[in-house]
């Protein structure tokens, strides 16, 4: 069994400092396998997936949805290493807001603009910004192909307003001009099978894919039990989690999803990095 505490107090003061947190290695080699495995041959997936344009018309094909289905996607979303890891990093019982797979094809793969979470959470009646998600590579993410960039503790500025760019959700471009002038730019570089904390307040955002390889990502979304919406919207409410050990990622192996999932219809605000 995984201790419930799997981040270091180093590691958590490091997400409260910076607003995010890279764990190389998050799954195995093996677990990263049957993800790919899995999410190559999703048809049930691919077929949900939306087409959602950048400014300059650019696709990046993206899925979501709310509640963690009996495949692998499910097993990462409730398993003991990340649900733990969140719940030290957000000081609280945590439950699943929503999961999304997100793939940029090369050359076609557009960008995501620059946004917080918490910039369209906030609309879905969740009263604070106590909430974060979790990028796990699929693919090799690089600077060529569009891996995600973040202003390094933006999510210490607030909440900050946010409007229409293409067919996302953006925050205003002259506040995230200002911020970039005196917070440090990262381009979060990593390989397949590591993980990216990240607070729903912190600016992220990603280049085009102009690269010969693909750019997939599982993203993983929780808010806080403390902070249960106030009113319903398009993703749940507090609902508790199964949380798995950890070998239910093997045990489960390259099962993807089940023709019985729900997955949402693309709505006006929802984006991802």
């Amino acid at each position: 069994m995984t201790s419930k505490t799997p981040l270091t107090n180093e590691q958590v003061a490091q997400f409260h400092h910076d607003g995010y947190l890279i764990i190389s290695g998050l799954l195995t080699e093996q677990e990263t396998s049957l993800l790919q495995q899995a999410a190559r041959s999703d048809d049930t997936m691919r077929n949900a997936a939306m087409d959602v344009k950048d400014t300059q018309g650019r696709r990046t094909g993206l899925t979501l949805w709310n509640h963690p289905g009996d495949d692998i996607y499910g097993c990462i979303a409730r398993s003991e290493r990340i649900v733990y890891g969140m719940q030290q990093l957000l000081d609280d019982e945590v439950y699943h807001y929503h999961s999304k797979l997100s793939a940029k094809e090369p050359h076609v793969g557009g960008a995501w603009e620059w946004h917080q979470d918490y910039g369209y959470w906030y609309n879905n009646g969740c009263l604070y910004p106590d909430m974060a998600s979790i990028f796990i590579a699929v693919d090799p993410c690089t600077r060529e192909n569009g891996c995600m960039q973040v202003l390094k503790a933006s999510h210490r500025l607030g909440r900050i307003e946010h409007g229409r760019f293409g067919q996302q959700t953006g925050a205003d471009p002259e506040r995230v001009a200002e911020a970039a002038k005196i917070l440090e730019k990262v381009y979060c570089v990593m390989e397949p099978g590591d993980g990216l904390y990240f607070h729903s307040n912190l600016l992220h955002a990603s280049d085009p894919n102009s690269s010969e390889e693909p750019r997939w990502g599982l993203l993983c979304c929780y808010n806080t039990k403390h902070n249960d919406p106030w009113f319903e919207s398009h993703h749940p409410s507090y609902t508790p989690l199964d949380v798995l050990p950890d070998n239910c990622i093997v045990e489960m192996g390259a099962r993807g999803s089940a023709e019985s999932q729900t997955f949402l219809v693309q709505d006006d605000d929802e984006t991802t990095g």
